[in-house]
């Protein structure tokens, strides 16, 4: 446990950033997840709408350095082919 003042406002704000961290990433793995399950279901509507979503959230965990610049393409290329080749 930290004695200075500086380093339990740190600990906390660690924290904190951690705890968005999770949702963020956690977040963008559920909407590839449910993207695939569209694809793989043939509901080319639905992959549609899902993929807007999806797009956004790999951009929003790039953003904040959770994923890789180039993965982040990656994902959001392949994802897109296979939801236009439905």
């Amino acid at each position: 446990m930290p004695n200075i003042k500086s380093a339990k406002k740190r600990m906390r704000s660690n924290a904190k950033k951690a705890d968005v961290n999770t949702f963020v990433s956690s977040s963008m793995k559920t909407a590839v997840k449910k993207l695939e399950r569209e694809i793989k279901a043939g509901n080319k509507e639905e992959a549609s709408k899902q993929l807007n979503t999806t797009l956004q959230r790999i951009d929003k965990a790039m953003g904040s350095g959770l994923v890789h610049k180039n993965k982040a393409a990656r994902l959001k290329s392949r994802l897109s082919k296979s939801t236009k080749d439905m």
